[in-house]
Formats: C-alpha cells, sequence, structure tokens
C-alpha cells in the first residue's frame, strides 16, 4: 500500500512538472496504443488465459476443500439410534 502512495505521489509531481501539454500528450498516446488490433488481440487472449487459469484455480481449490472435509474429525461420526455421537478428542501436545 506504502509504495502505491509513493508512485501516486511521485507520478503526481512529475504529471505537475510536465505540464497540461505532456498529459495531452501522453493521453493520446495511450489512445493509439490501445486502439492497436495487435494489443486488442493480445489483451483479449490475456484476458481469455487469466479466466482458464481462474476456472482452473477454483477447481482445483473446490477439489482440495471436498477432500480436506472428508478427512475432517466430525466426518468420522458413529450413529448410534438414529443419533451423531462425536468421538471424544484426544489432547494435543
Amino acid at each position: 500500500m506504502k509504495g502505491i502512495l509513493v508512485g501516486a505521489a511521485i507520478g503526481y509531481v512529475l504529471g505537475a512538472k510536465a505540464g497540461r501539454e505532456r498529459y495531452d500528450q501522453i493521453v493520446r498516446l495511450w489512445h493509439r496504443f490501445t486502439a492497436n488490433p495487435t494489443v486488442r488481440k493480445t489483451a483479449a487472449q490475456a484476458k481469455d488465459k487469466a479466466f482458464e487459469a481462474a476456472v482452473q484455480a477454483k477447481d482445483k481449490a473446490t477439489d482440495v476443500a471436498e477432500k480436506a472435509a472428508e478427512k475432517a474429525p466430525w466426518r468420522h461420526q458413529e450413529e448410534t439410534n438414529g443419533k451423531i455421537s462425536t468421538p471424544p478428542m484426544t489432547p494435543r501436545r
């Protein structure tokens, strides 16, 4: 967080020294860059790959959570007379 604030402060000071003309020039260059078809295509591919990676990460996290839940002590409860009784906990050392 501190780094972001320092970066913003430096950007503000440098931008103030450069003036409005330089700011407008930078904005024009940025718009020209983002309008480039190659840049747009690359950005779309990166977005698609990031989405795929997020879906895979979600699926893997779900699998790991399910496996952990199966190993959890409360999953190994015994049923007696229709009631679930939890085995006594052993003290940790």
